[in-house]
């Protein structure tokens, strides 16, 4: 029995997995209560999803055992603890794009008879689930046609589905607003009062502290300490996830900016960025802010040259740019960190070398790559930007977020690149991780590097940036100073609330 003298909805004895040469989760012992919201945090690594990986049957242990309800699991598979109540939205939805709504939820356990498919019971099953989860979409619409914000809201209500007692949720609020987050949150704490368990994967300290009730904190596949959320403060919180005191998350030196190194004057493309004109100067750290939407990325994707703007101008140094593609930015000295590593920032089946290198290629002679060159460049990035890696011709795919997105960065540094865009930079990323991250911006302001930094996340636009660039419409609605900086004011900006002081 738990605390509360109930049985726990999950409970784990003595559970550890082993991989070749791994312990990914090291003896557990641990009882969630039905219808709280149980944090799982820690840094990457730490044995947090494989853990869920256990609960959810997609991975059988090692030793101990699962415990549901009550009664010990036999694994048998995710269908099988689908079947006993548990639910996994993982941070990639798992959702058939070129079905529809509908037909996403009920895959498997169809409504109908004799081996036929009542559509019409199916359509309306799924309304009254969409209902529960606050999404007012026809259950007819292909999901490719949904908002990410959408797409996610479909997976909890497939979760729903299934009659679900115990709901995983890892880094569910990576892709979505402040005003999405908090609608989930609210769907969040529906689920636990109607005594569903809610296990939360997140690194964003404050989502841990708004919508825990406890926290279990593991590193190295371990639990180091499991308590009540309002018995913690930040500070704690990050120590016992790294292990040591992180004393500054987010280190910034804020200077007087020097000379103007990129100005954008009236760019646009299509609907996506509307007459936009901006500038950035040496050692600033200038914020894209606005909801999903807004055309930060694309802005950025515009300057770049991924997606070439229809008018306007760039000038870089003084120097009045014509960009036609990547290749015309990369010369100018414009860097461009994507919003998702995995799928535009390396090629993951290459080595941490290639990935380095494959801007700016070392050659010999004749049109052959200099391999040696390329280890030399690979090896002097890996202890400069303290990559994690045994090898630098390691498999990008192998490596953390963190160190994924400092192989994107050593990239951008080898070109010589004067003018940087991160575009969601901490997404995915620990905190220890994070704080790196940060230090190295701040290092790049500090020598002279005009820096743009797109985030959904505002603490990370409030603590790093000198201005703050708030994006509505595909038109850059208003700019924030340093001395007034407030998430009240960017989020008006950001919704054309009014009130905002336009």
């Amino acid at each position: 029995m738990t605390a509360s003298g109930r049985r726990p909805a999950v409970a784990l004895r003595g559970v550890g997995k082993r991989f070749p040469g791994v312990v990914a989760v090291d003896g557990v012992t641990l009882e969630i209560e039905p219808g709280e919201v149980h944090v799982f945090a820690g840094e990457n690594g730490a044995g947090k999803s494989t853990l869920m990986k256990l609960i959810a049957q997609v991975e059988p242990p090692t030793s101990g055992r699962v415990e549901l309800d009550g009664e010990p699991v036999v694994h048998q598979g995710p269908g099988a603890a689908r079947r006993l109540g548990v639910s996994m939205v993982h941070q990639e939805f798992a959702l058939a794009p070129d079905l529809s709504v509908a037909e996403n939820l009920f895959i498997g356990h169809e409504p109908g008879r004799s081996g036929w498919i009542s559509r019409a019971a199916e359509r309306r099953d799924a309304r009254e689930l969409l209902a529960r989860v606050g999404l007012d979409v026809d259950p007819g619409r292909r999901v490719s046609l949904l908002s990410t914000a959408e797409q996610q809201r479909v997976e909890l209500a497939k979760a729903l589905a299934v009659r679900a007692k115990v709901l995983i949720l890892d880094e569910p609020t990576a892709s979505l607003t402040e005003r999405e987050t908090e609608e989930l949150f609210g769907i969040v704490r529906e689920l636990t009062g109607q005594g569903i368990a809610v296990l939360y994967i997140s690194h964003r300290l404050d989502e841990i502290f708004e919508i825990g009730d406890r926290v279990t904190v593991m590193r190295d596949g371990a639990v180091v300490e499991t308590a009540p959320v309002d018995g913690l403060d930040e500070a704690r919180l990050v120590q016992l996830m790294v292990g040591r005191d992180v004393a500054n998350l987010y280190p910034r030196t804020h200077r007087a900016p020097g000379e103007v190194r990129l100005e954008v004057d009236g760019l646009s493309r299509g609907e996506q960025v509307r007459d936009v004109s901006f500038q950035v100067r040496a050692g600033e750290i200038v914020g894209l802010a606005g909801l999903v939407g807004a055309g930060r990325t694309e802005l950025a994707r515009a300057v770049f040259g991924a997606e070439p703007p229809d008018r306007g101008t760039i000038t870089v140094d003084g120097r009045a740019l014509r960009i036609r593609g990547p290749a015309d930015a990369i010369a100018a000295g414009i860097g461009y960190l994507t919003e998702s590593r995995k799928e535009d920032g390396l090629a993951l089946q290459l080595g941490v070398d290639k990935n380095i290198t494959m801007a700016k290629l070392p050659m010999l002679r004749f049109g052959l790559i200099d391999l040696k060159a390329e280890r030399d460049i690979a090896e002097r990035e890996r202890e400069s930007l303290r990559i994690r890696v045994p090898r630098v011709g390691r498999q990008a795919q192998t490596l953390s977020g963190g160190n994924q997105q400092k192989v994107v960065l050593a990239r951008w540094l080898e070109t010589g690149a004067d003018v940087l865009f991160f575009d969601e930079p901490g997404r995915g990323m620990d905190v220890g991780a994070k704080s790196e991250m940060f230090q190295q911006l701040d290092s790049l302001a500090e020598q002279g590097k005009a820096v743009v930094l797109i985030s959904s996340y505002l603490p990370e636009l409030l603590n790093m940036c000198d201005r703050i660039l708030v994006m509505r419409g595909g038109r850059i609605t208003g700019e924030v100073q340093r001395t007034e900086f407030s998430e009240e004011r960017v989020v008006a900006l950001a919704t054309g609330a009014k009130g905002n002081h336009d």
